[in-house]
């Protein structure tokens, strides 16, 4: 006799939710003790936030909307109405559980759900949030007496109260003492209602025009983001520039004394072989003083050992020469390289900036022309939509993965 809405494990929500948001934040903290290993386990635990919370919803009693009894079952079908739009007028409450209860004497409902914020400045970008996630919703706390759940509360007996009203079922306010209404007085209070629906839409007006603020600091922070990165890259090819033309000096030095030693090595390693190889060929015989072999072993021969040693000397100084001027070669086509990339980044950044500049002034200008409310009230209902699609493909990949399993 029941009817199952929905019925997900919460931690798989939390999964489907944070997860995201949790990894960005971890990555982010440079002590292990900050970081989160399960938000869940965190908001359970919190004394700030509940980890879901439940709101019950009843027509009449079982002395006038008993379950068995033909009005009974017609709480059941307006009941049924107000849960299927329940997640459409309420993005930011996420459902996860959600039961009609036919069982017990009254018709009545239980909607189980996380409230969650986006975008956050504090802790994770999206976080568990009764507060932040009415405001985000419209209504505004005040009053201890007019806090934003004993509003949303009004609001939602208001949506129950419509539905009632389709079917012929008028709302009777326990502890008011109201009588039945005379015309004249039904009348009055259609006007006051007229009237508080107008509020409605002032307050709703408010909070698109919130909307409106909210998108405006959108695009002014990320035009801010872009500046900083422009700045940014500006530096570092300020500080590429630089590194080039050391490195072009020292390239152009080194080259400058390879073209001094070159003239002196020129056919140097050849000349060390000659020597090298068999000096009897080279040196001529001894004087009639001294005789040939001791010419040979104490003179000529340590003589061409030592040019052989500077000959080779030389020439390898000429090769690590060499090799530093080709390393720094190396080194400056990389910064030249690396400012040209450089350089192209920040042009698309540039290029970037003015789009944006250009779509807040296309933005001022079709708020100029439509109104400012009607613009908002445009941006908020995409917003809305864009949400309940969002839950949708959610809803289908869960559907999906459940029937996989």
């Amino acid at each position: 006799m029941n009817i199952e809405y929905l019925n997900e494990n919460i931690k798989d929500v939390y999964h489907e939710l944070f997860d995201e948001a949790l990894a960005r934040y971890n990555e982010k903290q440079t002590r292990n003790d900050r970081r989160i290993d399960d938000y869940y386990e965190k908001i359970l635990s919190s004394k700030q936030e509940k980890p879901f919370y439940e709101i019950i919803v009843q027509i009449g009693n079982k002395d006038d909307m008993g379950a068995m009894t033909e009005d009974g079952q017609l709480a059941a079908k307006i009941l049924d109405e107000y849960m299927k739009g329940f997640q459409q007028r309420n993005p930011t409450l996420r459902v996860f559980s959600a039961y009609l209860h036919m069982d017990e004497a009254t018709p009545h409902l239980h909607i189980d759900f996380i409230p969650y914020i986006t975008g956050s400045k504090r802790g994770l970008e999206t976080r568990v949030s009764l507060k932040k996630a009415l405001e985000a919703l419209g209504f505004k706390g005040g009053t201890r007496s007019e806090t934003e759940r004993n509003q949303w509360y009004a609001y939602e007996k208001e949506q129950l109260f419509a539905l009632m009203l389709c079917h012929g079922i008028e709302w009777e306010k326990k502890g008011t003492h109201e009588k039945h209404l005379s015309v004249l007085d039904f009348k009055k209070q259609e006007r006051s209602k007229e009237v508080e629906e107008l509020e409605t839409k002032k307050s709703e007006l408010q909070s698109v025009n919130q909307s409106y603020l909210e998108i405006n600091q959108n695009l002014k922070e990320q035009m801010s983001e872009l500046d900083d990165e422009v700045r940014s890259l500006q530096d570092d090819m300020e500080k590429s520039k630089k590194e080039g033309e050391s490195a072009k000096k020292q390239a152009d030095k080194y080259q400058k004394r390879m073209q001094e030693l070159a003239p002196m090595v020129k056919d140097m390693e050849h000349l060390a072989v000659k020597f090298s190889d068999n000096p009897e060929q080279v040196l001529p015989e001894a004087g009639s003083i001294e005789s040939g072999r001791a010419y040979r072993e104490k003179k000529a021969k340590p003589l061409i050992e030592k040019m052989v040693k500077v000959l080779r000397s030389v020439y390898a100084s000429y090769l690590d020469v060499s090799r530093k001027f080709d390393k720094l070669q190396l080194s400056y086509n990389r910064a030249v390289e690396k400012e040209a990339n450089l350089s192209n980044r920040f042009h698309e950044i540039y290029m970037e900036n003015q789009e944006l500049k250009e779509l807040v002034r296309d933005y001022e200008w079709v708020k100029a022309v439509l109104g400012k409310e009607k613009v908002s009230g445009i941006v908020q209902m995409e917003k809305q939509k864009e949400q309940v699609l969002r839950e949708q493909k959610r809803a289908e990949r869960r559907k999906q993965n459940r029937d996989a399993r």
